[in-house]
């Protein structure tokens, strides 16, 4: 019986004393090797197309001075949220990507470097994003204040929103999956097809987030550069 609504994630998931929870991230490690068969299926093709997609946009959004092959780690860091939100939508699986501890790990080292390089770099640029263009003298110590919180909460943000809106969508199934049981057979179609309804729209919000989350860090170091 759950105990509470946050139990189905829960990272108690184990055999034998041993922690399968995080088996699901690493999975894609099994199925990648296909597609360096000589002789790619349509699937893969369709996969090449939108990373070269990916590609092009990353490298419009990282201007003239990107480095050369900077938007593949861009485009592996969607490939691997894309692949466990896809993960999280199958019943009985650890939903990795809803976890801080997941999300936060690699949306902070990210921003970590990505200031590091910048104030190491760039010390002047990095001053001059604090203060935006047509400031008036008399509110520039303000501003000098909000733009570091906002610069400082930017990992948070990125990990939260990830978060959230992978648990959300999984709360609202359970929730309408476990008053099942205590409806009549017609309503209990009418509830399958919410929940297909819901599921088609948690795919939806998987690709989405995955890709908010590349473009946001791609943002954000484009503008250390």
């Amino acid at each position: 019986m759950m105990t509470n609504l946050f139990s189905t994630f829960d990272p108690s998931t184990n055999i034998f004393n041993l922690s399968i929870n995080w088996v699901s991230s690493v999975m894609g490690l099994i199925i990648i090797p296909m597609y360096f068969w000589f002789i790619p299926s349509r699937f893969t093709i369709i996969w090449i197309k939108i990373i070269n997609m990916l590609h092009k946009e990353f490298k419009t959004l990282l201007g003239t001075f990107n480095h050369k092959g900077s938007t593949f780690m861009f485009i592996s860091l969607f490939s691997f949220i894309l692949f466990n939100n896809f993960m999280g939508l199958f019943p009985y699986i650890y939903t990795s990507s809803s976890h801080m501890s997941m999300t936060l790990s690699l949306a902070l080292p990210l921003w970590f470097s990505f200031m590091m390089f910048g104030w190491m770099n760039h010390t002047q640029h990095m001053f001059a994003h604090l203060v935006p263009q047509g400031t008036p003298p008399i509110l520039m110590p303000f501003m000098v204040c909000i733009e570091t919180i906002s610069n400082i909460i930017r990992p948070g943000t990125l990990a939260i929103r990830l978060a959230a809106n992978m648990i959300a969508g999984h709360l609202l199934l359970t929730l309408l999956g476990n008053t099942g049981p205590l409806m009549n057979p017609l309503t209990v179609n009418l509830l399958i097809i919410v929940q297909l309804m819901l599921l088609s729209l948690e795919f939806a919000v998987s690709i989405i987030q995955s890709y908010v989350f590349a473009i946001l860090s791609t943002l954000y170091s484009s503008e250390v550069i």
